[in-house]
């Protein structure tokens, strides 16, 4: 099928304003239509995304492929104000392309993080020609991926890096309209090349050249906590308007992990339509947020874990046919969830997510009060400890644990992924419990969580953990972790002050992982109260955070109790297979 190449081709919405579009379509007939919206310049496909599926593979398999700038970016016309206005824009556009004379009336959408959010918030609507959706590394949930944590914490050096970017492409438009200066065009794209110094500024709130620009800037600041600003851009409620199958594709160590499987889950149970709650797919493979390659500086997953190798433009094309082509035979032979199980470094097929056989099972923590650092006395024990004790640890903003590794943005070496943890693991304000060394593999798929009992003699405070695969040549790689923040304990809606010395019970979320350690290894949990500049730092004061400078900082002493009266626990997704060696 010979294919036209359309350059910005302006798409009227419902208020007037054209977005622009560069389009592949048949030169004759009609065919189905895969859309991708982005705000970041529809002439640099992919921005170096390797889980992005090859173009010209999907136009030579038949399809005609749309890529639009949203709104207020790149040659579009508006304003552009993340998530805003991408529920009508994506509805109006699917209408427009539905009505084309190239178009067959069937429409499916690709694409990863915000490329992501833009589809679920298409699908919504109940767009008549939207067929089917593959978002890749997103989320429907705003708050609790990307700009926060489930915990509460917000993503700092995410959210600092991301705005730079945005700001900066919004004021070379704004210059190039006549508006603006030169001067603030050039603050902000130093920043954005040099993202990692707003870090350290303080309040966090008041960075100055993020703070100067403003605009959404100042309503994440003003909203902390997951309430109605948020609740307005969270798709939950809505999964019972989706009546289209996805295509839900992840990583290990991506930011948006959590809300992947989230999302997958619940679109299975809420989704609107029997159609799509079966027709719901997952893959998650051992990628980071941009590079789906499987290879990071401390461990490498072998030759078969990349996206290229695993053929996901293939399982793309597969996915299509079968919602916008009618081949019901299309997925017959894919399995409803594919995994990458490392440890072992293989991909694996499975029906169901969570998996079916997952013994939950209880590593408790246990010490002699000595757990601080990898060399101290914690310890994991599948049965529960007998005596009491707790351990302790000073936890300073002012000297906070720095991130290693993890589902990071950005994608630095060091930064994400897995890092060994032996340098951070040394500090004294980090406390270690590892099981010990293994007999027998150990596979660990699923979510993963931290039950602690906790005290502070602040009345706010961050906890934070992180499952760790401790080598028999002691490497210590992260698998996954979390962070929540103690005033979130009940809910990230309402605020909750801590009595200092009263004992809590509270739950981290670790998001997920599949793992299988193997003979010779150790299972650990790391926990602190910072992970930085991933997450801002706790104050400790119980005050807004974004408010306060660093004279405003206060340490804290924080416990953490186990034994009978206080059995915090690892809970693991343990699963007892014969292919784990």
């Amino acid at each position: 099928m010979q294919h036209l190449y359309d350059i910005d081709v302006q798409v009227p919405m419902r208020d007037g304003v054209a977005l622009a579009a560069n389009m592949w379509h048949p030169a004759e007939g009609e065919a189905p239509t895969l859309l991708v919206r982005m705000p970041y310049g529809k002439d640099v496909m992919g921005f170096g995304q390797s889980a992005f599926p090859d173009l010209l593979a999907l136009v030579e398999a038949g399809y005609a492929v749309v890529i639009q700038d949203c709104r207020g970016t790149h040659r579009s016309e508006g304003e552009f104000v993340p998530h805003m206005a991408d529920r009508a824009d994506g509805e109006d556009t699917v209408a427009w392309i539905a009505e084309q004379p190239w178009s067959d009336g069937t429409v499916g959408m690709f694409g990863p993080s915000y490329l992501g959010m833009v589809q679920w918030e298409t699908a919504v609507t109940g767009a008549p020609a939207l067929k089917a959706i593959a978002p890749a590394l997103t989320s429907i949930d705003n708050y609790e991926a990307p700009w926060f944590s489930a915990g509460g914490a917000l993503s700092l050096s995410l959210v600092t890096m991301w705005n730079a970017m945005m700001y900066t492409a919004d004021a070379q438009r704004a210059l190039a309209a006549g508006e603006g200066t030169v001067s603030q065009l050039q603050q902000l794209g130093q920043a954005a090349l040099l993202p990692e110094l707003l870090n350290d500024v303080l309040p966090t709130g008041a960075v100055p050249v993020l703070a100067a620009y403003g605009k959404w800037w100042d309503d994440w600041m003003a909203h902390p906590s997951h309430d109605g600003y948020w609740d307005a851009m969270e798709l939950t409620p809505e999964l019972k308007n989706v009546t289209v199958p996805a295509l839900n594709i992840g990583g290990w160590y991506d930011l948006y992990i959590g809300q992947t499987v989230r999302t997958y889950t619940a679109a299975r149970r809420q989704a609107g339509s029997a159609q799509a709650r079966e027709g719901q797919r997952l893959i998650i493979g051992p990628w980071d947020h941009m590079s789906a390659s499987g290879v990071f500086p401390d461990r490498s997953f072998g030759p078969l874990a990349s996206a290229q190798m695993l053929g996901l433009t293939g399982l793309h094309v597969k996915f299509f046919d079968r919602w916008l082509r009618g081949d019901t035979t299309a997925l017959d032979d894919v399995a409803p969830v594919k995994i990458f199980v490392m440890g072992i470094d293989q991909w694996r097929d499975e029906q169901e997510w969570p998996l079916p056989d997952t013994r939950w099972t209880d590593f408790h923590l246990t010490s002699t009060g000595r757990a601080n650092t990898a060399g101290g006395d914690g310890a994991l024990t599948t049965e529960p400890p007998a005596g009491a004790g707790h351990d302790t640890y000073l936890y300073d903003p002012r000297r906070p644990v720095p991130s290693a590794g993890g589902a990071s943005m950005p994608t630095t070496p060091g930064f994400c992924g897995p890092v060994d943890q032996r340098t951070v693991a040394g500090r004294d304000d980090v406390l270690c419990f590892a099981g010990p060394v293994l007999e027998e593999p150990v596979e660990v798929t699923g979510p993963v969580s931290l039950t602690l009992f906790v005290s502070s003699s602040a009345v706010d405070t961050d906890f934070t953990a992180k499952l760790v695969d401790v080598f028999p040549d002691g490497r210590a790689i992260n698998l996954c972790d979390g962070i929540l923040r103690a005033r979130y304990r009940h809910g990230l809606a309402t605020e909750e002050l801590m009595e200092p010395g009263t004992v809590y019970e509270i739950t981290v979320d670790m998001t997920a992982t599949s793992n299988v350690f193997l003979p010779g290894h150790r299972i650990r949990v790391d926990v602190s109260s910072s992970n930085f500049p991933r997450y801002d730092r706790n104050t400790n004061t119980g005050g807004v955070i974004a408010r306060e400078s660093e004279e405003q900082m206060i340490p804290a002493v924080n416990h953490i109790h186990h034994g009978p009266a206080h059995p915090s626990r690892l809970v693991l997704p343990v699963i007892d297979r014969e292919d784990q060696a």
